[in-house]
């Protein structure tokens, strides 16, 4: 967080320098005592170990949270859910709709979709793949902060005379959104198959079966079935959504320097704070995460459905009905159209928006409580 330097005079005798230079908040006001002189650096890894395990945290509650969107952001971005919406529209909408009604009709429509998953499938089925999804969530949330944070602070280092500016964080996000995508896509993918796995009747007793009996289940079905490289289905449009992720961390930060210079500004004019200061103090970086993810969201959301659409299982006969990203979005617009890009795009940001506040808000209370700049 950034600061101000504020002088005051500490009691402790005479051998203790009269003025030292202190950190002042600008969020808070508080003054932070700091035991490095003015020209020393501290240790550019010291407690970047911080940065883990604020950004699992915050990662682990936000999926918890959204577990049941996330579930339906899923389903309507695979081609067969997509299959019989159209298939409920062409039959129930005899005219074409203005753009302000379409919206709220989708709405609707992703609200009926819900609660008949809750009907249907039970309770259970909203949080389907949340166990795969906190697997994977945890590690990629406490990797990505991890290497934003410390790749922030090495690239300002070496590269820009410890200054932060829009391409150190642009550099730093970046790396952060390839790392986090190499390690934890085969997660991902399991937590995909087992989302869009569907009870299929089948004569056996009675019963209707699941292709998938459990995440381990699933893992051994993908390697016997399609290799090592199932595993890494959707890698491209991973790669893809690294602009996402990194347009997220930059407005994100553009945002909270812009909060910082609002304090500071306050702090200088030496007026008392009114009820909106006090508001947007608290809420500020919380509002600035959600802003953040809602504009990377819509600019870069057609790479979401290519990636589910590339994570499907093998249809009927065992071929792939996509084969690869160019391939994907071409098939996609082609049958579907633009929509098919966008399709699942409401509960979408309907989870992620409150799922990025709350995770960057448990990501700067616990390095707050940990003594950590972001």
């Amino acid at each position: 967080m950034a600061s101000l330097l504020a002088t005051m005079r500490l009691p402790g005798g005479p051998n203790k320098s009269d003025d030292i230079p202190l950190v002042q908040s600008r969020e808070t006001g508080d003054v932070i005592p700091d035991t490095l002189g003015p020209d020393q650096k501290a240790n550019p890894f010291a407690k970047s170990w911080a940065h883990f395990v604020a950004g699992g945290i915050g990662g682990m509650t936000a999926a918890t949270l959204t577990a049941p969107l996330d579930v339906l952001k899923t389903r309507l971005q695979s081609d067969f859910y997509q299959a019989q919406i159209r298939a409920s529209r062409a039959a129930n909408l005899t005219a074409p709709m203005n753009p302000v009604r379409a919206i709220g009709y989708h709405f609707g429509e992703t609200v009926q979709i819900l609660r008949a998953v809750y009907r249907q499938e039970g309770p259970r089925a909203l949080f389907k793949g949340l166990g795969p999804n906190l697997v994977g969530v945890v590690p990629a949330r406490s990797i990505n902060f991890f290497t934003y944070g410390n790749g922030k602070r090495l690239i300002a280092d070496y590269m820009n005379g410890g200054k932060e500016a829009a391409w150190v964080h642009l550099g730093a996000g970046t790396l952060a959104g390839v790392v986090t995508s190499t390690m934890t896509n085969p997660i991902w993918m399991v937590k995909t198959r087992l989302q869009l796995d569907k009870n299929v009747a089948r004569e056996r007793g009675g019963l209707a079966t699941r292709q998938y009996k459990n995440s381990w289940d699933c893992i051994k079905q993908i390697l016997r079935n399609e290799g090592i490289r199932g595993l890494y289905k959707g890698m491209s449009a991973s790669y893809l959504g690294v602009a996402e992720s990194t347009l997220q961390w930059v407005m994100y930060e553009q945002m909270k320097k812009s909060l910082a210079l609002r304090e500071e500004n306050i702090l200088l004019s030496g007026r008392e704070k009114t009820w909106w200061d006090h508001t947007v103090n608290w809420t500020g970086n919380v509002s600035a995460a959600g802003g953040a993810k809602f504009v990377a969201a819509i600019l870069t959301y057609p790479h979401e459905v290519a990636r589910t659409r590339l994570r499907q299982a093998p249809m009927a006969d065992g071929s792939q009905k996509y084969t690869g990203l160019i391939q994907c979005f071409k098939l996609v617009f082609k049958q579907e159209g633009m929509i098919g890009l966008y399709g699942g795009l409401t509960p979408h940001l309907l989870r992620t928006v409150p799922s990025a506040a709350i995770m960057f808000g448990m990501y700067e209370v616990i390095l707050r409580l940990l003594g950590t700049k972001s």
